[in-house]
Formats: structure tokens, C-alpha cells, sequence
């Protein structure tokens, strides 16, 4: 590029302020890589960064120097991998361990890629990856074709609510290219994928013959395989459509925190989570059932006539209602409500190293909502491998299985295959702290089905304890207290 006859020295001459008004406007596409140990999933990443000229002088340098001190692609040979795995353990065995985030951008779209590890025992950090993506790059060894841990991440997208992926069928140089090869590997991952989505949403699946290092129909058609007649993978990154990720239709608020800064003015903060909401709508708390309308919605910069997902807002309202943490504001006159509920049905995806102790009390956390929780039921494990369901007493590490969940409050929740925001939450052991498990809720379950309708509320049986009844009001006044904390207890006399 010639800055002598382009001043600004912004390609097609456009001043700075029009290019970075230009870069504003570009949407932005989050994906993942998934797939197994070895595929090649850094090195497809490094290679996109590469050939599309996205590497600044410094990083091109650090790269060739780390390449032919702890490369693993031969003597003289760019690593592209090495831009990506940068822990001391991730370039000792030449694996990804841990998530690694790349921000890049192109003419047409801004891309935020999830570099996610292969391993089984890693399967957790591909849930965190994948929790935001918008579509997931599977990579298969042609070698090997469709093994268990790329069935694993492909039911996984499918829990995620991942509807588009795009599988790589990587390593064509080492099987010459052979178009036998990769039309068989793409038949069985199309039948595995009409299997998991058997009466569901379908999963969206487009396929790309590559090599990664050597740079075949990543970033440009390759003409070692004249029998492909699609895109290169960057081509279709960048014009997929991946639709609205967020439900516009139901609006949902949780109350993060109310402002309340003088005398004069109450507001409500929080991120709206779906739907879109505007001055004047009616509007309704829950659980408390309280109605009234928007006065405003303030932000920093200024008062909006109304606000979408997932901005960040305060809403006033005409009343004065009591409204705190975890509760939620909704549309009034809206046909579909979130459940209000103590019990739900979800999938879990464990990923805890101890083993699940369904005698054991955990905090569940849902938007804003924080609660004790047991697991009254396991209803089967799933086996990735077969898509069999078996029935177990209890999940270890990276299982999946189907749960009914019992809360010591009521939460307010939609089915996350409706509304991804309301239908998430994360499972926390009480005594490690650790994210024990992650979940998607599927749909609401009756007391009346449940096996042990209060398993998950303690019970203090005063008789029993010996305690008089002259001491019954302040023991409710105690409980009364808790329960405005969010710890339901239940008191019996027998």
C-alpha cells in the first residue's frame, strides 16, 4: 500500500473517520473450533489469521522465532498453531488446553473465534467456548473420519443451541486429496447429525475439504481439489447468515440492581435479556404479579425511546412497586410468561472432577437469581457415542445427562430452547466454589410428579427438637428473614 498517494492510509482512500465508521457498522460473527486432539484446530485458526494478512510485523516474527525454537510442523515450517496454544504446557506437548479468544476482522465482518481443546478430559472449557458462539467449526482428521469426541462436541453444539457447523475435513494432503475419502466422512457425520436432531430443530451443515497447513480452501479455492465446488471457509464465514441470536419476541428483565441515587428518582438496572421494551409499555413484576408502565429508560448517554437485547439499562416506572435482585420484569400483556416455579426438568453437563452427590445441597445461579438447589432425579445419561440413554445414580466429569432440579426458591424461567438468557444457569458446589455443572432447562415439572416434592427445602420439625410452642413466632420471624435472603426453610409441628 502506497501512503504517498493515499494520505490517510486507509485502503480506497476513505478518511479515518469513514473507516472506522465503515468498521462500527460491520456485524460480528462468534465461532468456536471443535473438534479432536490433533485435528488441527489452532493451526486452521493461525492459518486464517495468516493468509488473511491479520498478523501485525511483531506477531509474524514472534511467530517464525517460536516456530523454529518449539514448532511442531517441521524444519523451515511456519507453526500456525503456536499463534493460538501460548500456555508453557500447550506448546510443551503441542496440544490446546485451555480456551484461547482471537479477535480478527475482514472487509465484510468482525470475527471472534474460540480456539477450544480436543481432549475428553477438556470437554468443560468447549461448553465455555461454545456458550456465546454462533456457529462451530468441527475439524476431523481425514484419516480417522467421525470419531467419539467429534460425535461428543457435535451433541454439545446441539445442547448449546448451535445451529450451523461447519465441518472441516481436515489433513486432505495426507490422503492425496482423495474425494472417496471425503465424501464418506461427510456421509456419516450428516447421518449422525439427522440422528441427534431426530424431532428437533435441524442442525445446518456445511463441509469443506482442507488442509490447514498447507492452506488449502481455507482462505482461497484450492486447486488440488477440482471435484469441490464450494467456498473456501473464509468466503462463507464471512456471508453466512447466522440469523438473530436473540429472542425479540418475549421481553425479559432481571433486576441486577435499583438505583436509587436521591429522593427523587427509583430505577431498576439490568441487561435486557429478550424482546424489546419501550416508554410507555405496560409492564409486569414477578414473581409478585404488580403492574404499572415505563416512565423512562436511562442510560449513561441519555434517555432512549427503547431498548433491545443486550444493552444495558435502568427502567423507571409510573408506580412505585417493590421490585429487588432476581426478580424480573415482563410485558404485561404478553401471551407467553416465563414459569415461576421450584421445579424443572434440564440437561446437564457436569464438570466437576468429584463426582455428582445428589444427597448434597448446591447454589444454582440464573440470571440474576441465586438459590440452594438439589437434584431430586436423574431421568437418564446420555451416551455420546450411541445416543443411548442409560439410568445412573449419578454424573461424573463431562457427562451429560437429563435432570429434574428442585430450587429452595421460585425462579423465573423460560425452556432455553425459547430464550438461550432465561433457559441457562451453572450449578455451584457450596464448599470448592467450583462450577460443578451447566444446564439448560427444558421444560417445568408438577409437584405432583416429583419423587420427593421437598427434598430440596430443609424441614425443622420443632417437636422433634424439643422445642416449646411459646417459641414458634420467633423461630418464623428467623425463617421469615431467611427466606428474604433467599433460603427457604419450612417449619412443621408433629
Amino acid at each position: 500500500m502506497e501512503l504517498k498517494n493515499n494520505p490517510s492510509g486507509i485502503e480506497g482512500g476513505l478518511s479515518i473517520e469513514e473507516y472506522l465508521d465503515q468498521d462500527e457498522k460491520k456485524d460480528l460473527l462468534r465461532l468456536l473450533t471443535a473438534g479432536s486432539v490433533d485435528d488441527g484446530k489452532s493451526t486452521l485458526i493461525g492459518r486464517l489469521l495468516f493468509d488473511s494478512k491479520k498478523l501485525y510485523e511483531d506477531q509474524l516474527s514472534a511467530l517464525e522465532r517460536d516456530s523454529k525454537r518449539v514448532g511442531n510442523a517441521g524444519a523451515g515450517e511456519i507453526d500456525y498453531a503456536l499463534l493460538l496454544d501460548g500456555l508453557k504446557a500447550e506448546r510443551e506437548q503441542g496440544i490446546t488446553i485451555d480456551v484461547a479468544y482471537r479477535y480478527f476482522s475482514t472487509n465484510r465482518r468482525k470475527f471472534i473465534i474460540a480456539d477450544t481443546p480436543g481432549h475428553e478430559q477438556y470437554t468443560r472449557n468447549m461448553i465455555t467456548g461454545g456458550s456465546t458462539a454462533h456457529l462451530a467449526i468441527l475439524l476431523v482428521d481425514a484419516r480417522t473420519g467421525v470419531i467419539t469426541q467429534t460425535r461428543r462436541h457435535t451433541f454439545l453444539c446441539s445442547l448449546l443451541g448451535i445451529k450451523r457447523i461447519a465441518l472441516a475435513v481436515n489433513k486432505m494432503d495426507l490422503v492425496d486429496f482423495d474425494r472417496d475419502t471425503y465424501e464418506r466422512i461427510v456421509s456419516d457425520y450428516q447421518e449422525f447429525v439427522g440422528e441427534i436432531t431426530a424431532g428437533a430443530q435441524p442442525i445446518e451443515v456445511k463441509c469443506f475439504p482442507l488442509s490447514a497447513k498447507e492452506g488449502d480452501n481455507v482462505v482461497e479455492r484450492s486447486p488440488r481439489t477440482p471435484w469441490y465446488d464450494g467456498p473456501a471457509l473464509l468466503d462463507w464465514l464471512e456471508t453466512v447468515d447466522t440469523g438473530n441470536e436473540h429472542n425479540l419476541t418475549d421481553f425479559r428483565f432481571p433486576v441486577q440492581y435499583v438505583l436509587r441515587p436521591n429522593l427523587d428518582f427509583r430505577g431498576f438496572c439490568g441487561k435486557v435479556a429478550s424482546g424489546v421494551i419501550r416508554r410507555g409499555d405496560a409492564v409486569m413484576a414477578l414473581p409478585s404479579g404488580k403492574t404499572s408502565r415505563v416512565k423512562s429508560i436511562v442510560t449513561y448517554e441519555g434517555e432512549l425511546d427503547y431498548a433491545f437485547p443486550p444493552q444495558c439499562v435502568t427502567l423507571t416506572l409510573e408506580d412505585e412497586i417493590d421490585i429487588s435482585r432476581g426478580e424480573m420484569i415482563v410485558k404485561a400483556d404478553e401471551a407467553q410468561q416465563p414459569t415461576v416455579g421450584r421445579h424443572f426438568e434440564a440437561h446437564l453437563v457436569w464438570m466437576d472432577e468429584e463426582a455428582m452427590d445428589r444427597s448434597k445441597s448446591f447454589f444454582i445461579k440464573q440470571t440474576t437469581n441465586t438459590s440452594r438447589c438439589r437434584i431430586d432425579s436423574i431421568k437418564y445419561k446420555v451416551d455420546v457415542n450411541t445416543l443411548e440413554r442409560s439410568e445412573v445414580e449419578r454424573l461424573t466429569l463431562n457427562e451429560i445427562g437429563r435432570v429434574v432440579i428442585t430450587t429452595a426458591k421460585e425462579f423465573l424461567y423460560d425452556a432455553y430452547a425459547r430464550n438461550k438468557q432465561t433457559g441457562a444457569f451453572i450449578i455451584i458446589d457450596p464448599i470448592t466454589n467450583n462450577t460443578a455443572a451447566v444446564g439448560m432447562i427444558v421444560r417445568p415439572v408438577e409437584e405432583k410428579d416429583l419423587l420427593s416434592a421437598d427434598l430440596a427445602v430443609p424441614t425443622l420439625n420443632l417437636t422433634a427438637l424439643g422445642i416449646a410452642p411459646e417459641h414458634d413466632e420467633a423461630i418464623r420471624t428467623a425463617v421469615a428473614d431467611l427466606q428474604r435472603q433467599g433460603v427457604e426453610v419450612k417449619i412443621v409441628r408433629s
